[in-house]
């Protein structure tokens, strides 16, 4: 342990601070500290000074993980310490060695002054954490969950709180058996109906090992196809902190598609890495059932919620109301996994948020949805915005990623990843899924594609159409939107001649961290007076707000609009259900408990789909004999 701590304070003269290496960069404390969805904002760790001392030890255990091939295991951490505090906690470093060997050079000059640390946690616990009496005793055990993540562990006791820390104590090193295996698959509908990719993620290069999914029929004999590799890194970030304290190594992405699917067949696959001594290292063996074609009737389920992000199930990072928001709907999602067939999560996907460890956070908490269905996802501005990036808007909510992080830790079937708009097809669905964070407006190039894939669905195979983005393009009336006319700016008078003109059904969004349904409207009026069951002509779309999947809830305006019909201040997801070409259910599933708390039918034929309405009527002549 004495040599751990020397080669630590190798080049340390005093207090070393980030403040250097920050100014060099053009970020500063209060600009990190603003990531309000980030609980990692929270902590200073650019302040963090060294003061170790003999008196607190930190022993985890067991040190080798993952034994049984499992990709997540649990550490138990006993903590000891002569001079503790209330706000005491416990940082999880990955690589263990987290010393300012791994710091990028501050102008070239390795001799200036640099960080002692200048990598945020994976993850933190206050350790008084199921530990009442810490502040008097100095004792405490905690467990911590980890993932692999392509490294090693460490533990590290910091006094000072969050905002002042100070490295006391730091643990011996925790490895799983593999680091590199393969992990965390994740579907998706490919450009095809009888397309499925498969992504994945590892500690593999290409110069390490051949990547390739084997799958097959189930019970049949299995074939195997290639994987493209894709990486990252720091120099393809926006800004910070992605490029600073939120930098992590991603590893390397793999996707394969896996083609000419039999419609509604089994199959089975594996992962697999081909190593240059001829051995062969194997993910466990997933399923997943090939997509119905285009137009097949037969009972069709649909999952879409947004605004999710991850939590920690041994309670690290408690924050902001993601524990029971985000894990309660991942395990509803997975507890009714035999009852639907394909996921839209439209936006704000991780809530990474700069911090680039939560990624795999991420894919690991959704793992067992990913790995069995497709699991589509659209850009929100938590994934894409940054000044002068080529979003729409200025913000700064990607913590710097620009997007980057999405299009690359997830497949989607656009004709470019950086432009992330796209149509899939779905059995009797056809979903036209808009880039909220790229101009949408008329005469762009977004907005070319979203009427032609409006144009392209064949209603009469495939009856339910239906438009999805992250912002709010519609209708809503949360508190932020009821200052702006309930809407996006611009964003309604864009479209919404477009929605009437195409007969979209229904319109999903998510941002507004809430739930509320609006009738068939047009122009801010309701095109029907029903409110559970509509029918005939499709004269409106019904705009859906569901982007309670985890972050904090968005309060309403206290004002309720005409035309919205039904509001719940909760967390929850919406599941969609095609009986057939001319019967469709939505339901509202609170993710608490998973009963349905809203929901409405669509009945009508394909001769309803034709007829004129206003506004969208094709000219016509009346001609008499």
């Amino acid at each position: 342990m004495k040599e751990r701590f020397q080669l630590l304070k190798i080049k340390m003269s005093g207090v070393l601070v980030m403040l250097l290496w920050l100014a060099n960069i053009g970020i500063a404390w209060g600009h990190i500290n603003g990531y309000e969805d980030q609980p990692l904002s929270k902590i200073a760790i650019h302040k963090a000074t060294l003061a170790l001392r003999d008196s607190a030890t930190l022993r985890a255990r067991p040190s080798t993980i993952g034994l049984q091939g499992a990709d997540s295991d649990w550490v138990t951490v006993v903590l000891k310490n002569s001079e503790p505090a209330t706000d005491d906690w416990i940082g999880v470093f990955s690589p263990g060695n987290f010393n300012l060997s791994l710091c990028p050079p501050v102008n070239n000059d390795l001799d200036a002054e640099q960080p002692y640390i200048c990598s945020a946690p994976v993850k933190f616990k206050h350790a008084n954490y199921s530990n009442p009496d810490y502040a008097s005793t100095g004792r405490a055990t905690l467990k911590f969950q980890l993932i692999n993540q392509r490294s090693d562990f460490s533990f590290a006791l910091f006094s000072g709180g969050l905002s002042n820390p100070k490295l006391v104590a730091i643990s011996n090193f925790v490895s799983f058996v593999n680091p590199k295996a393969p992990v965390y698959p994740r579907l998706a509908q490919g450009k095809s109906w009888d397309e499925m990719t498969v992504t994945w993620t590892s500690g593999y290069s290409i110069d390490d090992a051949v990547p390739f999914v084997e799958w097959g029929v189930k019970g049949e004999s299995l074939t195997r196809s290639a994987a493209a590799t894709l990486t990252f890194d720091r120099s393809s970030m926006c800004g910070a902190p992605a490029w600073t304290v939120g930098w992590r190594d991603p590893g390397f992405i793999h996707t394969s598609s896996l083609k000419e699917l039999w419609p509604n067949t089994e199959y089975v696959y594996r992962l697999g890495h081909y190593l240059p001594d001829g051995s062969f290292v194997w993910s466990k063996f997933y399923s997943f059932k090939g997509s119905p074609n285009p137009g097949q009737d037969s009972l069709q389920r649909v999952i879409v919620f947004g605004d999710m992000g991850k939590a920690e199930r041994d309670g690290s990072n408690d924050y902001s109301d993601y524990q029971p928001g985000s894990l309660n709907t991942t395990d509803q999602l997975i507890k009714d996994l035999k009852n639907y067939d394909i996921v839209f999560h439209i936006g704000d996907i991780s809530y990474a948020n700069g911090y680039i460890s939560q990624w795999d956070q991420f894919t690991s908490q959704v793992e067992a949805i990913s790995s069995t269905k497709p699991y589509m996802i659209a850009s929100g501005n938590h994934e894409r915005d940054w000044p002068n990036s080529g979003s729409y808007y200025d913000g700064m909510d990607s913590g710097g990623e620009c997007g980057v992080l999405a299009e690359t830790m997830y497949y989607v079937p656009a004709e470019n990843q950086a432009k992330f708009w796209y149509s899939t097809d779905y059995g009797m669905f056809h979903f036209c899924i808009a880039d909220s964070e790229h101009d949408w407006r008329e005469g762009t190039e977004q907005y070319q594609f979203i009427e032609k894939c409006l144009a392209s669905a064949n209603r009469r195979k495939q009856p339910w159409l239906i438009f999805a983005a992250h912002r709010v393009l519609g209708y809503s009336s949360d508190y932020w939107y009821a200052q702006t006319d309930y809407q996006e700016p611009m964003g309604r008078e864009s479209l919404e001649k477009l929605w009437k003109k195409y007969k979209v059904d229904i319109a999903f969004f998510g941002h507004a961290h809430n739930y509320e349904r609006s009738c068939p409207v047009y122009q801010k009026e309701c095109a029907s007076k029903e409110k559970h069951r509509y029918s005939g002509t499709v004269n409106g779309t019904i705009h859906v707000i569901v982007g309670g999947g985890g972050s904090h809830l968005s309060k309403f305006s206290e004002t309720q609009p005409h035309w919205s019909i039904y509001r719940d201040y909760d967390f929850g997801f919406v599941k969609m259900t095609a009986f057939n070409h001319s019967s469709l259910l939505l339901e509202y599933k609170k993710s608490s408990d998973g009963e349905v708390y809203d929901s409405f039918t669509i009945s009508r034929e394909y001769k309803d789909v034709l007829a004129c309405v206003l506004h969208s009527c094709e000219p016509t002549t009346n001609t008499t004999i």
